[in-house]
């Protein structure tokens, strides 16, 4: 699957561009929604936020919102209500489109939100459940399940999971031993919270945390596969955060058991957290490191990243190339733990044969994106960009890094006006709506250069992330299997059409919601949304 169009060098490759001065909050977390909207919120208890309730909708002291709801098309916000606290909390999308929000801190920690995209209705809010959850989920992972349940893993001192809805079986939430041996100081350094977590095609779950990795069977409560330690002392996870990707699985040709292959970028070296709190900012590092989760004898392939890093944030792009952006290159993540902003996003090129070759710096921004920034990819390949505030509360003025309001997105080299004759439209999905898996679809599309035969057009399927703390929970790219062609003849390049079968496994492909890419010669073009279920 490679990537045909990129610009090496010296930070030229991509733009920035401002979207809104100022949304009101400081974008903590992040999701986007099939209906081209994006939650974003951050804390109760930062103190009065920049952006007002409607009016008769406050209930308590402070009348700000510490939510919105962010329109794509039309780059405008409104706020929304949040009644208990959400720092620190998790969420995953179900089928039918629903934000599961879960946890938070003091009497946010079990609560779970729900959140339901409403198309043109302007009312439409968050939903704070009656029911609790089992256990404070504070730092915690959540990801969507192939029966479309979400489990809900760890958190500051519960080293157990969970499940929403409830499992049937039980209420209670499960013991997770892994989580208490993977803890460095159960008082502050802990290095194992937001647990890196992929659904695997064989149904169980690839975990991470701190710098070891197992495959976790949920259904029987048992590790099945623990693989070697990350090599090189450094810590991972939060607050010595580092970032992780699941690489596109392959399914071309049918393949129903693709290769599975993890990489896990940046973090810190132990006692680096401790430093911090004392204003000593440790250079971060420099590591990333490949698992090929699937081989027999499983070992990591460690690289070197062109600058240090810690609070990266890593997505996936629908070339099935990687974007790492945002964070810092000392200290760790925390309250102004971190120092020297990493202002150059790097494009990662999984695979290019040359590893001096695959990390390609791309054009810097005047933002610094520190503690509680976010990032997310949009349905026409751009990467939103907001948060940043390293500060107990908000602090706009007398701090090196002031709160952020601004929101951004980031356009990748793939959206240079000088690709567009080859960005593809896409016309139509066949069938549309809904989809089955192991169904056949057509996708008719216009590009006004393609190459006569075909060899050039991919196919993606990407799960929308729900970000923060420098982790995209969800995040997954599915290259489909492309079983047929037909080459358009009309004068103006349209009407291209290529088939191609969807997923044959919810456990490949969680149901829900997913933005469907066709990308020609490396050069994706706004997505569409489909449902598989």
């Amino acid at each position: 699957m490679p990537y045909h169009h990129h610009t090496r060098g010296h930070g030229s490759g991509g733009m920035w561009v401002l979207l809104l001065e100022n949304v009101g909050i400081s974008a903590m977390h992040m999701q986007v929604l099939h209906d081209d909207k994006v939650i974003m919120f951050d804390r109760k208890d930062f103190g009065p936020s920049n952006i007002s309730l409607p009016v008769g909708t406050c209930n308590s002291e402070d009348c700000t919102a510490h939510s919105i709801l962010y329109d794509i098309r039309k780059n405008t916000i409104r706020p929304l209500t949040i009644r208990t606290d959400t720092w620190c909390s998790s969420g995953a999308v179900i089928p039918d489109g629903t934000l599961i929000q879960t946890g938070g801190y003091r009497k946010g920690e079990k609560k779970i939100r729900t959140f339901k995209p409403c198309g043109r209705d302007v009312n439409c809010d968050w939903i704070e459940l009656p029911a609790s959850l089992e256990s404070a989920r504070w730092y915690a992972s959540n990801h969507i399940l192939p029966d479309g349940r979400i489990i809900i893993i760890g958190g500051a001192f519960s080293p157990n999971y969970e499940f929403y809805p409830k499992d049937k079986n039980s209420v209670e939430a499960y013991d997770l031993p892994f989580l208490s041996e993977t803890t460095d100081d159960w008082k502050a350094e802990m290095n194992n919270l937001y647990p890196f977590v992929n659904l695997l095609p064989d149904g169980n779950l690839f975990m991470f945390a701190n710098n070891r990795s197992v495959v976790f069977d949920y259904v029987h409560n048992k590790i099945i596969l623990e693989f070697p330690q990350m090599p090189g002392g450094v810590k991972r996870n939060y607050p010595s955060t580092g970032s992780s990707v699941m690489l596109p699985l392959d399914l071309s040709g049918g393949n129903m058991k693709p290769d599975v292959e993890v990489m896990v970028c940046g973090g810190a070296v132990q006692g680096s957290f401790d430093f911090a709190m004392n204003r000593v900012f440790r250079p971060a590092s420099n590591t990333c490191g490949r698992l090929r989760v699937t081989d027999p004898n499983p070992v990591w392939q460690m690289e070197e990243m062109p600058v240090r890093w810690v609070m990266p944030d890593m997505l996936l792009l629908p070339t099935g190339d990687v974007i790492l952006i945002n964070g810092a290159q000392n200290g760790t993540a925390g309250w102004d733990y971190g120092e020297v902003p990493n202002m150059n996003p790097f494009l990662y090129i999984p695979w290019e044969s040359n590893p001096t070759r695959r990390f390609v710096i791309l054009k810097e921004t005047i933002i610094p994106r520190m503690y509680h920034s976010t990032a997310a990819l949009l349905p026409d390949g751009s990467i939103l960009i907001g948060g940043s505030n390293p500060h107990f509360r908000y602090e706009f003025a007398g701090v090196r890094y002031p709160t952020e309001l601004r929101l951004q997105k980031f356009m990748p080299t793939y959206l240079s006006p000088r690709y567009a004759n080859l960005s593809p439209t896409i016309k139509s999905v066949e069938p549309a709506g809904k989809i089955s898996y192991g169904q056949k679809l057509w996708i008719t599309f216009s590009a006004k250069r393609i190459r006569r035969n075909y060899k050039g057009v991919t196919v993606t399927m990407v799960y929308p992330s729900f970000t923060t703390h420098s982790y995209a929970m969800n995040q997954r790219v599915l290259l489909l299997d492309i079983v047929e062609f037909r080459l358009g003849a009309d004068d103006d390049g349209s009407h291209h059409a290529v088939s191609v079968v969807a997923p044959g496994s919810p456990n490949i492909a969680p149901p829900g919601y997913y933005m469907l890419f066709v990308v020609n010669d490396g050069i994706p073009g706004h997505s569409t949304w489909i449902n598989i279920s």
